[in-house]
């Protein structure tokens, strides 16, 4: 009977040896508006020109044919 509550008494304070506590503190997080610009008009320029520019070199060739 004393080994088991002896026993139990171990247990306990291995059990409470085990318990830890710990504190997490979160600072305010600023947040601040990003302001981006994209300029697409140059890659939709582009596009166009070679678009465009295929209809333009066939026509200056059945132009260019008598």
């Amino acid at each position: 009977m004393k080994r088991i509550v002896l026993l139990a008494v171990v247990v306990a304070a291995m059990a409470a040896g085990c318990s830890t506590r710990h504190e997490v503190q979160v600072a305010p997080v600023e947040v601040k508006p990003i302001h981006i610009t994209i300029d697409v008009n140059v890659r939709v320029q582009k596009d166009l020109e070679n678009f465009f520019g295929d209809i333009d070199e066939a026509q200056q060739q059945l132009q260019a044919k008598p």
